[in-house]
């Protein structure tokens, strides 16, 4: 082979493996921030009593590696009326990476944050989380879905639908009814709504809204094989209604099944705890949260 031909090749290698690095180069999230194989952090909104500044001092005092922001949180305890979103101009954004750097927490995800048809200012929500070298977007937005899709291939960047409890409205009785208009709790509703979609298009898999709704949680992230983008790891006492979360382990919610079953589905996400109790206190909790994945999370891939 001559030379020309040798560079040639080699020319179209590189190539091929450039573009490989492209289509497969959405942001992962990185060993340091993982522990045992498993990153696991908090939601933001656990701690929406406080500031953003202050959700990350406590995810860390928590022991968490990430972190998940949500829409509208106050930007720290001394500027009530500076507020944390997509919005925020470049200065807060390079606060908010200083302040993540320095409790060594990773910013992965962002949601829930409603996404607009309107392409432009769908962008503003992708654009925020490139800047935040984020691994995905949260959303209910399922009207949106082809506007999500675009921007997804647009920014390599993933979109997880999250999945709140059943709604329920008065019926014509005056007594209370599932609303059928509200599916998304469902997750065979979410399988079939990306089965066909891009593959970065997925779940938020609430463990916790699910038990709300009454459904056993191992059931739904198994039927939600190959799409769980992240977790909002919860556990409760009972299945239904009426109540709180406990620390994992303790109910119902089949948490050290559902850590061997995302092993076994080689999940590559997050898993955010997101601890509605003990609201002004619940930094203890989430620490036994957060060593209770950890600890049973079956190992690095």
């Amino acid at each position: 082979m001559s030379t020309l031909n040798q560079l040639l090749n080699r020319s179209a290698v590189l190539a091929l493996a450039a573009f490989t690095v492209v289509a497969a180069g959405a942001v992962e999230i990185p060993d340091e921030s993982r522990v045992n194989g498993i990153a696991v952090g908090c939601q933001a909104y656990t701690f929406n009593r406080f500031s953003v500044f202050e959700a990350i001092e406590k995810t860390a005092a928590a022991g968490g590696k990430v972190i998940e922001f949500y829409p509208g949180q106050k930007l720290t305890r001394d500027e009530p009326g500076v507020k944390w979103d997509h919005n925020s101009p470049d200065a807060v954004v390079q606060r908010v990476k200083e302040k993540l750097a320095q409790h060594k927490v990773r910013a992965v995800n962002y949601g829930v944050v409603g996404i607009p048809k309107d392409e432009a200012a769908a962008r503003k929500i992708f654009e925020f989380a490139k800047k935040m070298e984020l691994y995905a977007v949260t959303t209910e937005s399922v009207d949106a879905l082809d506007t999500i899709e675009k921007m997804v291939k647009e920014y390599d960047i993933r979109v997880g639908f999250h999945e709140h409890a059943k709604r329920m409205k008065k019926g014509p009785d005056g007594k209370p009814v599932e609303d059928p208009g509200y599916k998304i709790w469902n997750p065979e509703y979410v399988r079939d709504l990306v089965k066909d979609r891009d593959a970065r298009i997925g779940a938020c898999a609430d463990t916790g809204h699910w038990q709300t709704s009454g459904l056993k949680p191992l059931d739904a992230i198994k039927i939600l094989k190959g799409r769980i983008i992240s977790l909002h790891m919860k556990d409760r006492a009972a299945l239904g209604t009426g109540q709180h979360d406990q620390i994992l382990g303790t109910g119902v919610g089949q948490c050290k099944e559902i850590l061997a079953e995302l092993k076994a589905q080689g999940f590559k996400g997050n898993i955010s705890i997101e601890y509605e109790f003990n609201w002004d206190n619940s930094v203890p909790d989430v620490k036994q949260c957060i060593e209770f994945v950890t600890a049973n999370y079956p190992g690095k891939p």
